[in-house]
Order: structure tokens, then sequence, then C-alpha cells
């Protein structure tokens, strides 16, 4: 049974703000539109705990965020296997991909992946715009050392129970 929120506009207005950061990253990156433009019209769903978000790749390789509608069924499921916050934020944050379960089409499936594996938002590029080369610099600098501080805080402190890369 589904779990209703309180505020479902809320959840869906947050749900916009993320297709347009990620159509903004995508603009910078004709390489991956160039891949989404391939895959036009196909709709990607991602399932976590109750939280269901739901995509289409647009003509022009960028999303368009699209409501679930039980009538229709997505092209490609990401289902992410991890209930816990917590644990979903540590393996994010020592650069990990979440236990996920596929299903649908093996094409989008992997366009997805290199996605996911080759772009990256330019912090220091847009926050250049806004107050300069040298300080945006700056700034991407120290807030990559306070990431890296983070990760080494959180593999401190939550050590990993399940065999690594290098060990299987």
């Amino acid at each position: 049974m589904a779990t209703q929120f309180p505020f479902p506009w809320l959840i869906d207005e947050a749900q916009q703000r993320v297709i347009l950061f990620i159509n903004h990253v995508l603009m910078q990156e004709p390489a991956a539109r160039d891949r989404l433009q391939r895959q036009k019209g196909r709709s990607i769903q991602l399932v976590w705990r109750d939280f269901v978000f739901q995509c289409v790749c647009t003509p022009a390789g960028l999303m368009e965020w699209t409501p679930p509608s039980e009538s229709t069924k997505p092209d490609l499921v990401l289902q992410v296997n991890e209930p816990s916050p917590f644990v979903l934020a540590k393996s994010v944050l020592q650069g990990d991909k979440p236990p996920i379960r596929i299903e649908g089409d093996v094409q989008l499936a992997a366009e997805v992946n290199w996605l996911i594996d080759h772009v990256r938002w330019d912090v220091e590029e847009d926050l250049s715009r806004i107050i300069g080369d040298a300080p945006a610099h700056m700034v991407a600098q120290n807030a990559k050392k306070v990431v890296d501080a983070l990760r080494s805080f959180v593999r401190a402190k939550m050590p990993n129970t399940t065999a690594t890369k290098d060990s299987v």
C-alpha cells in the first residue's frame, strides 16, 4: 500500500525542478543530448520506496517530467533496492552506485548508464558566470576539499561490511 504524502503538489514541483536541473546539465553536454535524441519518446521511471519519478526523452535530447500513469507502462524502470536513506546516502557519498533492479529496454538502460558514468555538473563553470573565474575556482576547490573530508569521515565511521570491488 502506497503512503499518501500530505502535499502531493510539493512532490510534483520538486520533481519538475529536478528535471530543470538535469536539463541544465544536459545542455552543457552535446554527446549526452545526441544519445538522448536517439531515445526520443522513451520513458524512464525511477522508483525508491514510495517515491516514483518518471520522465520522457524529448526530440531535443533533454528530459521532460511526466506524472506516472497506471495505464502506461514505462520503457525502463529503475528500482532502487536500498530502503534505508542513510545507507543510500553513504553509498552515494562514497561514489558508489546504489543497488538497482533494472526492467525494460536494454538499449535505453545502456544509455542511462552512460549518462550516469559520463555526465557531470560543472559547478565551477556555472559559478564563474556569477562571481568570476578566480573566485569560482577557489570556491570549487574548497568545496571539493569539504566533500573529500566528508567521504573520508563516512568511510571511517561506517566501515563497509560487504566485499569491495578489489576483493571480488
